[in-house]
């Protein structure tokens, strides 16, 4: 969401909720009623008094009602498929490595960096898979796209958990072009106030 509000040079109010401090913050009270899941993002649209959650849909309301910079492309297929490339990211890698399902694999006694890693490299080559045919300096030919949005902060966390990166050049060029724009720097966890220092 922090990548969509650069990219469309919106300025906004950052509102911090840390994941992992006092057991989580998202599992306070007063969140639960912006969001009933408890995860993050959440973004409150103040024209309209409505507060918005989950990133795929904060992402495209914002793309829709900030057409400048579009991050989908204009044909019906191309928009389906930057979407099912986002969706491999957003459904099939995220939230398997978000801190709910390691809260419950520790639980279970299951080796969560293990699983991590697995999940990660597998969901990576299927995105390097269906992209590389039509990627060019980005994941969607040479411009930035909801794709991107979602790669970067992947590539983030595959780092994180010292996932190779070697096998997916197309993700790699991608996220290189990417992190020259501002935008996507700013987004980066180490720039928000919130920041832990290292």
């Amino acid at each position: 969401m922090r990548i969509t509000l650069g990219l469309k040079g919106l300025p906004f109010e950052y509102q911090a909720v840390h994941l992992m401090r006092d057991g989580g913050q998202q599992h306070r009270a007063e969140f639960a009623t912006v969001n009933p899941l408890r995860q993050v993002p959440a973004l409150e649209v103040n024209e309209a008094n409505v507060t918005l959650v989950q990133s795929m849909a904060i992402i495209e309301y914002l793309d829709e009602r900030y057409p400048n910079s579009p991050l989908l492309p204009q044909s019906a297929l191309d928009r389906a498929h930057v979407r099912a490339l986002a969706e491999i990211v957003n459904s099939g890698i995220q939230p398997l490595q978000n801190t709910s399902t390691f809260n419950e694999l520790k639980r279970l006694g299951i080796d969560h960096e293990a699983w991590a890693r697995l999940f990660i490299a597998q969901g990576l080559a299927a995105l390097e898979e269906l992209a590389a045919p039509r990627a060019g300096a980005f994941l969607f030919e040479d411009t930035v796209s909801l794709a991107d949005v979602y790669l970067v902060p992947q590539l983030y966390n595959a780092r994180r958990w010292n996932v190779p990166l070697d096998a997916y050049p197309s993700l790699t060029r991608a996220d290189q072009n990417a992190q020259a724009l501002p935008a996507f720097r700013d987004a980066a966890p180490e720039a928000q106030p919130d920041a832990e220092p290292t």
